[in-house]
């Protein structure tokens, strides 16, 4: 059991504050990698929202293939403006 005096226990406080990693350091790391992830997850989201869709200059453009879709028997396709690249693309999702 350790010492209940206050000079031992000021002598552990010290030997943990000079051992135990830079409390900033640690917590300037963990900031790095929350926007690391952050950054990570933006590109998953556009990677599949926009990049590996068919864009559309026009809605009319993207209106003219949901026709040649449903002219092919696919049904059900709506058009919205992408936020990323600013062009149309094709769901299949009803907008909520």
């Amino acid at each position: 059991m350790a010492s209940r005096k206050p000079s031992a226990r000021a002598k552990r406080v010290a030997a943990f504050k000079a051992g135990a990693c830079d409390l900033d350091s640690l917590f300037e790391g963990e900031s790095r990698r929350r926007d690391e992830l952050d950054v990570e997850r933006e590109r998953a989201r556009r990677e599949k929202a926009c990049a590996s869709k068919m864009r559309y200059a026009t809605r009319a453009d993207a209106l003219d293939a949901i026709t040649a879709c449903e002219e092919h028997g696919r049904r059900g396709l709506s058009t919205y403006r992408c936020p990323y690249c600013g062009g149309w693309h094709l769901t299949s999702h009803p907008w909520k």
